[in-house]
């Protein structure tokens, strides 16, 4: 069996490399991440011609008719150039629920829709309260669905123009479209570590929605929802772990310390072994992942939960040891390391603890 990529994907992957590289220098980085709104809004139309938003939506939808595997190569790509923009919240959260609206998902390709996933909110989940109900409530009003409620941690919540709502219906947790409207739905976006892609909190009050799948279907959606997502973090979680490197290797090359350069020292050079090695393994866990979620194979559970847990773990260890490298300029605000650094710590934090992700492999492998 071939694991290589086709030539297709080789080119999609250098031609990404080459517009993020002039699109983004590391220049940018603080300007856009101290900026107001946090992100290049003028980047989203260019990423929507070069078909980046409509990898995997079908042909007669305006998309490339491509897959997840592509889609992995362009979200690698954006977490190795620290990209800030909805990409994460739109194709990995968002599309699945997006699917069961044509209509919508040329909006996506065409790049005239964003939008992320108001998900049961998940600090309740975690105290056990779901049992209480779900955090928001849809019901209907005439011909049109109504929400109410409030959901928090929501992934780009600021800058998207739809939100895909976990709500709860007559006939259980169903997804519902929420267009954003002059100041509706309330939303107020939080300070996070990472302020290249920030959380925020939203509050319906009788907002309009839009049904997009009803229960059990629903509940299908999330869970390849999540899977997605898993995947597609951990995917950047390897782009963000090889720019370190990269940025650890030169600097080892380029600096020197009594006549040699400093990789040439073993408490260097066995830092810079160790993150290589570990992201190489993420990179094939990820790739595995990937390819799981994209023929929906009976492991994609499985595979995204320890790419993501694994990839994860190997980024945040990079951008550290990166920065041990560099020595004292490696903590200075003016690099980029601290803000990949925190990007990394961000993944990590998604969707539960690599603790809480290795328990959840360990009781599938155990069942299985």
């Amino acid at each position: 069996m071939d694991f290589s990529f086709s030539p297709e994907q080789d080119q999609l992957r250098a031609h990404a490399r080459s517009f993020l590289e002039k699109r983004f220098p590391a220049t940018r980085f603080a300007e856009i991440a101290m900026s107001e709104d946090g992100w290049d809004r003028a980047s989203w139309p260019e990423l929507a011609r070069l078909g980046w938003t409509g990898a995997s939506i079908a042909e007669a939808q305006g998309g490339a008719g491509q897959g997840f595997v592509e889609e992995a190569i362009v979200f690698e790509e954006l977490g190795r150039a620290l990209y800030a923009g909805p990409y994460f919240s739109t194709v990995a959260l968002a599309l699945p629920a997006l699917a069961c609206a044509p209509d919508l998902l040329a909006k996506v390709a065409s790049g005239g829709l964003t939008a992320t996933l108001a998900p049961d909110d998940p600090v309740r989940q975690s105290a056990g309260a779901k049992a209480k109900g779900a955090a928001v409530e849809a019901r209907r009003a005439g011909d049109r669905w109504l929400l109410r409620g409030e959901t928090d941690l929501v992934p780009d919540a600021g800058w998207v123009d739809a939100f895909v709502v976990e709500a709860r219906g007559p006939d259980g947790i169903g997804l519902y479209l929420a267009e954003r409207h002059d100041a509706r739905p309330l939303i107020r976006v939080f300070d996070t570590v990472d302020t290249t892609r920030r959380l925020g909190r939203v509050t319906f009050d009788d907002d309009s929605a839009r049904i997009l799948a009803a229960p059990p279907a629903a509940t299908a959606i999330i869970a390849s929802t999540r899977r997605r997502a898993l995947a597609a973090l951990a995917l950047e979680a390897v782009g963000v772990a090889s720019f370190a490197l990269a940025l650890g290797v030169e600097h080892a090359k380029s600096r020197q310390q009594f006549g040699r350069p400093i990789g040439t020292y073993q408490a260097v050079s066995h830092k810079l072994a160790d993150t290589y090695v570990e992201t190489e393994l993420a990179r094939s866990l990820a790739y595995w992942a990937a390819w799981c979620v994209a023929e929906d194979d009976a492991q994609a559970e499985l595979a995204a939960v320890a790419a993501k847990a694994y990839a994860a773990e190997a980024a945040v260890a990079a951008c550290e040891r990166a920065i041990q490298v560099h020595g004292g300029m490696g903590f200075t605000w003016d690099h980029p390391l601290h803000r990949y650094y925190k990007r990394a710590l961000w993944i990590e934090s998604f969707d539960r603890s690599g603790a809480a992700h290795r328990a959840e492999i360990a009781q599938a492998l155990v069942a299985g």
